[in-house]
């Protein structure tokens, strides 16, 4: 007689076992992205003699681009072809991007590379959070928001850190980003041998709604719902100053003397302190209002930025890094729960890929304004510039999110 197929259940106390996998791994996915986090306009400098801020910029724009669009399949595609097999696809596309940095003597491999990462890290980051989200059902889905990115921006400040040393004792590559086809090789295993597919969780949790159409769902998230929309538009603006941090403060600490150590260090503390507090705000997200703490952390974000052309010494420095990882950390695992509240649980999948699209978007955009911005008038005005935008991200938030997401504004 067969065994009966064990009863699904929903809950983060009763899918811990898989939770706690999908944590390590999204830890992985985030290192991969921590190895370059301090050393690659340096790397651009150092091994191929770019100096201009448009052309260093470039392999962010490529990353954001090519992120964005996976990240939007992915959800389109979740349901259809099952999310652990996506999350494989993504790792075995990780596989040679290492081997292609640590080797090549070509410019636009390293671009091409960074391609291969965006498609990875937009399947790979997008499975693990939608997987947590289907397991976790409606209640502590802030919480868990919370582990995920904590896993994966922790990760990304411990990698940035450990590559920035590892470049400062034994020379830019190869030994960095080798590291990195380990931990692609360890998270591609994890991945066949220990994670089920969450497709009959989002059965279960869907026969508490009714059922609805899946089309108009990218029109909904991007411009009509006012609630997804506004949340849209504000992850756009995260990863647009993000991808200004991440190009542009590495230039701006060399500028200033610091050995590479020292740069790595400082890159390191802001998706640290990042990652760290989301233990915290994805709580805070199960029980404040989401548009409170969207405002205030785009806010925060916005004013650290300022700031940031101003902080001529260490200690500065590290200040402003740890206020702009606070902002980043309240409004990140804020943005998918309020998301994942707004929208029915067949349309979660692609309204999240819709998000995420436009949300790594920003990183194309925010190398391009910025790279323009710092070639033709410095470094500082481009700065100000991405600050500026952010604090108008916050307004909107301010008066286009309703004040409460309430089931009437879900996507029906």
């Amino acid at each position: 007689m067969k065994n009966p197929a064990p009863q699904v259940v929903l809950g983060l106390r009763q899918n811990w076992k898989q939770f706690s996998i999908l944590v390590v791994i999204n830890a992985f996915v985030g290192a991969m992205i921590g190895l370059e986090r301090a050393i690659f306009p340096q790397f651009a400098t150092e091994i191929f003699g770019l100096e201009s801020k448009v052309a260093i910029l470039s392999f962010i724009t490529a990353f954001g681009i090519s992120k964005s669009a996976a990240n939007y399949f992915s959800g389109k595609l979740a349901n259809q072809f099952g999310r652990k097999n996506l999350l494989i696809l993504g790792w075995i596309l990780a596989l040679p991007v290492p081997l292609i940095l640590a080797f090549t003597g070509s410019w636009n491999w390293v671009i091409a590379s960074n391609v291969l990462l965006g498609i990875s890290q937009g399947l790979t980051w997008s499975s693990t959070v939608v997987m947590k989200i289907d397991l976790v059902g409606e209640k502590d889905r802030g919480f868990a928001m919370g582990l995920n990115e904590f896993a994966g921006y922790f990760a990304v400040g411990i990698f940035a850190f450990i590559s920035g040393f590892l470049a400062q004792k034994y020379g830019i590559r190869p030994y960095p980003f080798l590291l990195g086809e380990l931990i692609a090789i360890m998270g591609l295993l994890l991945t066949i041998f220990l994670v089920k597919d969450t497709r009959k969780h989002v059965e279960m949790e869907s026969k508490g709604h009714a059922q609805v159409s899946t089309k108009g769902i990218f029109w909904e998230t991007t411009f009509r719902n006012k609630t997804l929309s506004a949340i849209t538009q504000a992850g756009l603006v995260n990863n647009l100053n993000d991808g200004m941090i991440w190009g542009l403060l590495p230039v701006l600490l060399m500028s200033l003397r610091f050995e590479l150590e020292e740069v790595g260090l400082i890159a390191a503390i802001y998706p640290t302190v990042w990652g760290i507090s989301q233990l915290f705000t994805g709580k805070m997200a199960d029980i404040f209002p989401k548009k409170t703490l969207l405002f205030w952390g785009m806010l925060a974000q916005g004013i650290a930025i300022l700031f940031l052309p101003l902080a001529e010494s260490y200690p500065m420095l590290l200040m402003v890094s740890v206020s702009l990882g606070i902002g980043t950390a309240v409004v990140y695992p804020t943005f998918l729960a309020a998301i994942a509240e707004a929208t029915h649980p067949h349309q979660r999948a692609e309204s999240i890929g819709t998000f995420r699209l436009w949300r790594d978007l920003g990183y194309a955009i925010g190398a391009i304004l910025s790279g323009i911005t710092a070639d033709l008038f410095g470094i500082p005005i481009a700065i100000v510039t991405i600050g500026l935008i952010t604090i108008g991200s916050s307004l909107v938030i301010q008066f286009r999110m309703p004040k409460k997401i309430k089931f009437g504004n879900r996507l029906n």
